[in-house]
């Protein structure tokens, strides 16, 4: 049973997280119900908070926003993986370059050692690359907190283009069409999300919280086999742990640890990012998309955040997730192996992976 004083913490977080939620909606940002509790999370994870979001319940909202996409993005996105094929493959592999690029840069000023800098600058699968960073060697502190500035910073930015680029009075914040919701698609969507994720997680797929319930209710959203549809209250508190699930992973203990590499950390990020940026204006003189959706599509990570942006905003959603699934694979068969060149080319390190 938790004490007082978790429990008063988390009372305290709920409220912060309210109060900027809804300030962040006034302002019509997209995702504000993610991102008001991620900065929240963010001050009290830096304050010494000790909050910690449970990893089922973490997927348990992945396994939620994996059936919001799926309502969004029906048959449109296979057609749009066959239409555009070597576009979508090309724009993955300079996402996935651009984090290469920006990890050997930043072993070579041995701002970070080895193979540290090439997980923490992958860009996408955050809770998967600090996993698999461990098993090679590097320091999964250190990964993980290069990872989850990465993710806030995206989230940040991507909200900010978004909020810019979309009609104010088109933005929501990511939920399904206001419509009577039947009882039994309700309990349909829960079952995909219970009975997807599962299967996923058994399977040991990447992501597969998210990945299972999106494929599984997809599929039979767009067959008309079942119907999609989620309580507003189940969106917005799956948005809220995303956000804490995020922001906690930013701890004083964390900053103390790796404060001598905050310089080169934030120089990644951005690098990744403007990188990404650039790739995505070229993309819209290449296919009939704009900025948004190529930017949302390009931006490292995560699919989750992501999703809930392209969703409450006007981009191409199909494209954007089409994109970003693609990239969340690669990433994971590619990063050992991008991990042990860079450490490779990097002269003079010590850690290197087994």
């Amino acid at each position: 049973m938790p004490d007082r004083k978790t429990i008063g913490l988390w009372a305290a977080l709920l409220v912060a997280s309210g109060i900027l939620a809804f300030g962040l909606t006034l302002a019509h940002f997209p995702a504000a119900l993610l991102l008001g509790p991620m900065l929240a999370a963010i001050a009290f994870g830096v304050q010494g908070a000790g909050l910690r979001i449970p990893k089922p319940g973490f997927q348990g909202a992945q396994a939620l926003i994996g059936c919001l996409v799926a309502h969004a993005i029906t048959a449109e996105i296979a057609g749009t993986i066959l239409d555009d094929g070597i576009l979508i493959l090309l724009v993955v592999l300079v996402t996935v370059l651009a984090g290469a690029i920006v990890g050997y840069v930043l072993t070579r000023l041995r701002v970070l050692p080895g193979t540290t800098a090439a997980w923490g600058s992958s860009p996408g699968g955050a809770a998967a690359m600090v996993a698999m960073a461990e098993e090679y060697g590097s320091d999964p502190r250190l990964v993980a907190f290069m990872q989850y500035v990465r993710v806030a910073t995206v989230v940040l930015s991507a909200s900010l283009v978004a909020r810019f680029l979309t009609d104010a009075s088109a933005v929501s914040a990511g939920s399904m069409p206001a419509q009577a919701m039947a009882p039994l698609s309700v309990v349909a969507t829960l079952a995909v999300a219970i009975l997807g994720a599962g299967v996923a997680l058994a399977l040991r797929l990447p992501a597969g919280a998210l990945i299972g319930p999106m494929i599984l209710g997809s599929g039979l959203h767009a067959t008309g086999i079942a119907s999609i549809a989620l309580p507003v209250p189940l969106l917005e508190a799956a948005y809220a742990v995303i956000g804490w699930y995020v922001g906690l992973r930013f701890t004083r203990e964390t900053l103390r640890e790796t404060i001598h590499a905050l310089p080169g950390i934030f120089a990644a990020t951005l690098a990744v990012i403007l990188l990404c940026a650039g790739w995505a204006f070229g993309l819209t003189h290449l296919l009939a998309i704009d900025f948004l959706t190529a930017f949302l599509a390009t931006s490292p990570g995560g699919l989750d955040s992501v999703a809930i942006i392209a969703v409450g905003s006007k981009a191409d959603v199909s494209f954007v997730l089409a994109v970003q699934t693609l990239r969340l694979f690669v990433v994971l068969i590619t990063g050992p192996v991008l991990a042990k060149w860079i450490a490779r080319a990097a002269p003079g390190d010590t850690e290197a992976g087994p």
